[in-house]
């Protein structure tokens, strides 16, 4: 069972963009039928895998479901996506929980058809192998991308780096405060720079390059 809107199949003309509304789908999942819209009023991190059962993608969804709790923390939701069947994924669910004792707490959704990774860019239209690559998607309320990470088939993603861009992001979005290389929740904010020639010829160039100041928030 898949649904996907027409909204969603002539997303696929042009590459998914930051500012660009997320796709809604409906599909099956190892939790039940869900739509992306179902996330909607929360912080969302969407992301693909090449293939269940692979070493690779076996150490993400370990180390994922670990960090579960400090997404929540954050009100952000976690799905999952590959081209697998839903009956690959519950096996896969299976066999993570009995060989690392680990259990998968979010929904991996199913793609046999591969319409949602087209949608989405994770698969080319043209492309000789069904396999996603590792894309993740930073999803706001609203259901807009606000950021997006790909790693190739080789390297696992890093959960410390997308628990820090959830935070970043969260904490940028009111347009009060931009976050240095590095931010993380509790450091020093970067100032705002100058917006006149004044403040500009009163200081130097880290005034306008590097100033910052302590996060009130």
């Amino acid at each position: 069972m898949m649904d996907l809107p027409a909204s969603a199949a002539t997303a696929g003309q042009r590459p998914l963009r930051i500012g660009d509304v997320a796709p809604d789908f409906q599909a099956r999942s190892t939790l039940g039928p869900v739509k992306l819209s179902d996330y909607r009023g929360k912080w969302l991190v969407f992301f693909s895998h090449p293939a269940d059962f692979t070493p690779v993608c076996t150490s993400e969804f370990v180390a994922i479901a670990k960090a579960a709790e400090a997404f929540a923390a954050l009100d952000c939701g976690l799905l999952g996506l590959s081209v697998d069947s839903l009956y690959s994924h519950l096996a896969w669910v299976r066999a993570i929980r009995d060989g690392f004792d680990v259990t998968i707490p979010f929904a991996i959704v199913e793609d046999p058809s591969m319409a949602i990774g087209r949608a989405y860019g994770m698969i080319e239209p043209d492309s000789p192998d069904s396999s996603a690559v590792r894309a993740t998607y930073f999803i706001d309320p609203e259901g807009v991308i606000r950021a997006m990470t790909w790693y190739p088939l080789t390297v696992g993603r890093s959960v410390d780096e997308m628990l820090r861009m959830v935070a970043a992001l969260q904490r940028t979005a009111g347009g009060d405060a931009t976050a240095p290389a590095g931010w993380r929740p509790g450091d020093d904010l970067l100032a705002t720079a100058p917006q006149h020639q004044h403040g500009v010829l009163a200081g130097n160039d880290r005034v306008w390059f590097c100033s910052t100041e302590a996060d009130g928030k």
